[in-house]
């Protein structure tokens, strides 16, 4: 019988830094268990929505002006942050003004949910100038991906509160991406996630798993170890995607998740798309990486799934419980995210 590095953590109840003597009170320091969660009340497509820019701007006006005239014409009643136009360099404004644009919506009791517009990078700089007591009080749907991995996860820690890794205000509403965001956010429905027929993938190691489904960006998400805003990935799902990286540095980040001990406690993993991410004439391609190190954890994992930078995307609330199968790369929660 095989005897993985996860069952040896687990057999000896030591944490994964427990070698090296660091202290891992740190690592983790949030105060909210993923029992405790807080459910969000679901919304209408003729609900109040506030948009935001927490990252990066959307620096062309015409590309702003298409994603508010596609978001009216779903039905949604918007409000506009006060910065979200701003920008400041690869910034959408500055990190004071990004943070009180999105407190501002948490406090504002006509607003329904918070929509970004799009992520980029900037998020990590204000996830320390939030005020968590203030957004635990007034829970919403908090919806977004890429960098709003970064939000996604320091909410979750400190809070509980479920949050939604999903379109942003400039992604492609097509009838896919849009029946995602209904069947989570609208229909209150258990999600459910398949593949369209054609569709690039494959399995790394076969099986079954439940757990928390957490996660997000890959390169946003090693940014954030060491901190105190990711939650206890101990018996998770993990689900990572990623856009415009090359295979070794996938490679040097999923390094980074082993190294720190995230992997050797998860129960699942999922890859979504990674696009334009080249392998190059000498580079490993992305299946022999993950072969290297996801495979010998000896848990379902698979590669493939519509979480991506491409305009097939889905909606997960970061947090609930999942079910995953690898074989036929599907995975489904197992609760309504919202109420």
């Amino acid at each position: 019988m095989s005897f993985s590095r996860k069952d040896f953590l687990k057999a000896s109840a030591l944490s994964p830094f427990a070698f090296s003597g660091i202290n891992t009170a740190n690592c983790s320091d949030n105060t909210n268990s993923l029992k405790d969660l807080i459910i969000p009340q679901g919304i209408n497509w003729n609900s109040r929505i506030g948009v935001v820019a927490p990252a990066s701007p959307v620096y062309n006006k015409d590309q702003f002006n298409d994603a508010i005239t596609t978001l009216t014409d779903l039905g949604f009643n918007l409000k506009l942050g006060k910065h979200v136009q701003d920008q400041r360099g690869y910034l959408a404004g500055t990190d004071r003004d990004r943070a009180e644009d999105l407190m501002a919506m948490f406090k504002d009791e006509e607003v329904d949910a918070i929509l970004c517009i799009r992520g980029g990078w900037g998020c990590n700089r204000i996830i320390d100038l939030l005020d968590y007591d203030v957004i635990k009080s007034n829970p919403k749907p908090l919806i977004g991906f890429s960098d709003i991995t970064s939000l996604h996860n320091a909410i979750l820690s400190k809070t509980g509160l479920v949050s939604f890794h999903g379109p942003v205000g400039t992604s492609d509403w097509n009838e896919f991406t849009k029946g995602s965001f209904e069947q989570v956010l609208i229909s209150k429905k258990e999600g459910f996630y398949t593949l369209p027929e054609n569709e690039d993938a494959f399995t790394i190691h076969s099986g079954t798993a439940e757990g928390p489904i957490l996660g997000g960006n890959l390169s946003v998400l090693v940014a954030m170890i060491g901190s105190e805003y990711l939650p206890d990935f101990s018996n998770s799902i993990l689900f990572l995607e990623d856009v415009g990286e090359d295979v070794y540095r996938l490679d040097r980040m999923i390094t980074q998740l082993k190294l720190a001990g995230i992997l050797d406690t998860i129960n699942g993993f999922i890859f979504g798309k990674c696009t334009n991410c080249d392998a190059g004439s000498n580079s490993l391609t992305i299946e022999e990486m993950f072969n290297d190190h996801i495979k010998p954890l000896q848990i379902p994992a698979f590669y493939g799934a519509m979480i991506s930078h491409e305009s097939k995307n889905v909606t997960i609330p970061v947090g609930l419980r999942a079910h995953m199968n690898s074989d036929s790369k599907q995975f489904r929660i197992l609760s309504n995210a919202v109420k």
